[in-house]
């Protein structure tokens, strides 16, 4: 069955959550990953957006024309400080998905301006909620396209801190959660070096050579020293769930 680079993407990222975990999502990819996985293998895991929404819960509605519509449910919604305040900064958050223009070899992400900051070539979206995501929740999982201009050895600005500089670095800031604990791409998965925190190449999607993702990256990409792990490529099941999925914002 013939599927997208996106598409492995994000069935990898579904993959990657456990069932009962509590997880910070955003719009778009990391949500449409969040709901593929409840559906598949974690029915427990607990959906918590920026907006406020608790527990969120997407459902198919049939339409009298066509395949349906999502539209979504939760259990509470709450104040965006409260979100914060009581969820994410006391760890009550067990895995956060982020993204970003540009992330570095050690997972520190850039969403704030490309270039000088005072004199930018292009200026962002901004920060948002990341830093405190990347900060406090137990773990997270970063997702986005395999691109040099993306991929660079160091970002123009760190908006949200991955592993700083290396080592040590998140104790020495003070920040609670362990870090990005994993990078899934388009081309296959990243993961920090247990010593030196850079990320180093774990794994490869099926039909993707190491050299093409060392060509997309803007640091000497090292490998992981056991062999890398081939991507089972996406079942017909979860590729049918995937596309009945329409996340609304997508």
């Amino acid at each position: 069955m013939s599927y997208t680079a996106d598409e492995m993407m994000t069935v990898a990222a579904a993959r990657a959550l456990s069932d009962g975990d509590v997880c910070f999502v955003g719009i778009g990819l990391p949500s449409t990953a969040a709901n593929l996985a409840r559906r598949l293998h974690a029915p427990n895991i607990v959906l918590i957006y920026e907006s406020g929404t608790l527990d969120t819960r997407p459902e198919l509605l049939p339409l009298s024309i066509g395949d349906g519509v999502l539209a979504e449910s939760a259990l509470t919604v709450v104040s965006v400080p409260e979100v914060f305040n009581y969820w994410l900064q006391p760890g009550r958050i067990s895995v956060g998905f982020l993204s970003g223009a540009q992330l570095d070899r050690f997972g520190n992400i850039n969403t704030t301006v490309i270039g000088d900051y005072d004199e930018p070539k292009v200026r962002l979206p901004g920060s948002g909620g990341a830093p405190e995501i990347a900060a406090s929740c137990g773990h997270v999982l970063i997702v986005m396209r395999h691109r040099l201009r993306a991929f660079v050895d160091t970002v123009d600005f760190m908006t949200s801190v991955g592993y700083g500089s290396g080592p040590g670095d998140r104790e020495r800031l003070g920040v609670t959660g362990a870090g990005p604990t994993r990078v899934i791409t388009d081309l296959g998965v990243l993961e920090p070096d247990p010593e030196t925190r850079e990320l180093t190449l774990t794994g490869l999607h099926p039909g993707v050579d190491v050299e093409q993702v060392r060509a997309e990256t803007g640091w000497p990409l090292a490998l992981a020293a056991e062999p890398l792990v081939e991507t089972p490529a996406p079942t017909a099941r979860e590729l049918e769930i995937l596309r009945s999925l329409r996340t609304v914002g997508e």
